[in-house]
């Protein structure tokens, strides 16, 4: 069968951040120690042990997409893959709730580590090997692979910071991969973040998970208004 594709050279700088946010996302996770797992993340009703099992379903996502063609003209691109949700996550969702069952399930951390390190670094090299033009599908909807893995650009620069949190000596997500996620946040709102907060900032407040300071919320003007955009 032959498959669709379209030309997309300028998607190769997508796919170099993708493998850069999650190896650095991934190295974050090997180096925790095993008390640190059960610290809260900057998900809502989530653990670090948590947010970890979600990275493993997000790493199989990743594995599934990527051999899953589709002959289909796209239907999304790295932006508009995100839809915005109304409200806030509450942790009470049957997803979050298995994904807290499961992570339970695994009982000691460097079991955790180890399927995230396996299934991980399989996602890392089959997101090396894809063609950026091939056309996937994912959520019943078609993108070019390279804009698949643009988009999760956003996906693992998030979750970095909801691994750091509460974890102030650990490493943050690469700077790249934040002012990409913010250019992508940017597209979403259709507006633009004050200069004055940083990347890392803009990602925070603009998503909801922290609140803005006054001052912030003075400098944001209209945007305060729109804030935060769920994605997911």
């Amino acid at each position: 069968m032959c498959l669709s594709a379209v030309p997309a050279p300028h998607y190769l700088a997508g796919v170099d951040l993708f493998s850069l946010s999650w190896t650095a996302l991934r190295t974050a996770v090997a180096q925790l120690p095993d008390e640190d797992f059960t610290q809260p993340s900057g998900c809502t009703g989530w653990l670090v042990r948590d947010l970890v099992c979600h990275l493993i379903i997000d790493a199989q996502d990743v594995l599934i997409t990527l051999v899953t063609p589709a002959e289909t003209e796209p239907t999304r691109d790295a932006v508009t893959y995100w839809d915005v949700a109304e409200t806030p996550p509450t942790g009470d969702d049957p997803l979050d709730a298995l994904t807290v069952r499961l992570a339970a399930a695994y009982e000691e951390p460097r079991l955790l580590k180890f399927h995230l390190d396996d299934v991980g670094s399989a996602a890392g090299r089959a997101a090396e090997l894809a063609d950026p033009g091939l056309r996937v599908s994912t959520r019943d909807e078609v993108l070019t692979a390279g804009d698949y893995l643009s988009a999760y650009v956003l996906e693992w620069t998030l979750h970095h910071l909801d691994l750091v949190a509460h974890l102030p000596d650990m490493a943050g997500p690469p700077a790249e991969g934040l002012a990409r996620s913010r250019e992508m946040l940017e597209k979403i709102a259709r507006a633009t973040f004050p200069a004055s907060l940083s990347d890392k900032d803009a990602l925070l407040v603009g998503t909801g998970r922290r609140a803005p300071t006054e001052a912030e919320k003075a400098e944001l003007d209209d945007l305060a208004a729109k804030l935060p955009l769920v994605i997911g």
